[in-house]
């Protein structure tokens, strides 16, 4: 999908209602405009390849931040001439659309935020590897929250609290965050799934950059490694989004911090956010991950 396409998408919003943006697929709620039901019937039987770059993340966790990373490393190591403007996401992709992916040489770098089941089959038939960035659930929320209030394609005007709740409950595009976090705890033994937190890469870019190459495998200096970290800090994505991604730039790149979530949370959310990842992450290896404790407590 062009940037063309996506403007042509963002007019079709001014003239759609808010009940009419969401529909539901296969029980999963997903915005009406960018990824309509012949996309997703046309991607169930999308072939992948085993070179293709994948990278997932359920939305908000840092997808639009990666997609500028991976492709920074793809360009430095050979694998593409130039960095693309086009959004990656597989489900975007229309029956016309895919036939032109198919056509694309390799390495192709796509993208997607459906569930680990969702995911076309041929992707673990090929055992293409795939990049998965998760960040903790009360950052996704809020990002989230302000992503829907200010994204033409989604709902808007909804308070908070109602938002709250209706992302706790799964009912937002591509569905509840747990059970996507649920999903991928269960492929964490798959050689060929690689799972980055958010809160790592903020800390350490730099060695997120060399672990991310070195599972693709792509071969980089160390001189490379640090001028793709350099120029891919989340800021400095965000200074270059008006170029990457024209007027919506300020919509994908709010703030980028980690914690913003105490800015917007009740003491009441707080714990209800609490016993929901015990109740569903608490003690699994993602769990882990996340390092709840830390950024969510």
């Amino acid at each position: 999908m062009s940037s063309s396409d996506v403007d042509v998408k963002i007019q079709m919003a001014e003239k759609t209602s808010d009940a009419e943006k969401m529909y539901t697929y296969k029980g999963v709620l997903y915005p009406r405009l960018m990824c309509p039901e012949e996309n997703l019937k046309a991607v169930e039987n999308m072939e992948a390849r085993e070179d293709d770059v994948m990278l997932v993340a359920y939305p908000k966790c840092g997808f639009n931040w990666m997609v500028g990373v991976l492709r920074k490393i793809m360009v430095e190591a050979g694998g593409q001439k130039s960095e693309s403007k086009t959004p990656p996401l597989i489900e975007f992709f229309g029956p016309d659309n895919l036939k032109a992916v198919n056509e694309a040489p390799s390495p192709r770098f796509l993208g997607t935020h459906l569930h680990p089941d969702n995911i076309p089959a041929s992707f673990y038939e090929k055992k293409t590897k795939m990049l998965v960035i998760f960040r903790n659930p009360k950052d996704t929320l809020v990002s989230y929250y302000h992503f829907y209030n200010n994204n033409p394609v989604l709902p808007s005007g909804q308070s908070f609290d109602s938002y709250f709740s209706q992302f706790m409950s799964g009912d937002v595009g591509w569905g509840s965050y747990f059970d996507h976090a649920v999903g991928w705890d269960k492929k964490m033994d798959d050689p060929n799934v690689m799972i980055v937190t958010y809160e790592d890469l903020k800390q350490n870019l730099t060695e997120g950059v060399r672990q991310i190459s070195t599972f693709f495998g792509f071969n980089l200096t160390e001189d490379q490694i640090q001028q793709i970290s350099g120029q891919s800090t989340f800021n400095a994505m965000k200074q270059s989004s008006a170029d990457t991604h024209g007027h919506l730039g300020n919509i994908f790149f709010r703030k980028g911090v980690v914690g913003d979530w105490k800015n917007n949370f009740t003491p009441e959310q707080s714990r209800e956010m609490d016993e929901v990842f015990n109740k569903r992450l608490a003690g699994t290896r993602l769990g882990a991950k996340l390092n709840y404790q830390q950024h969510c407590q």
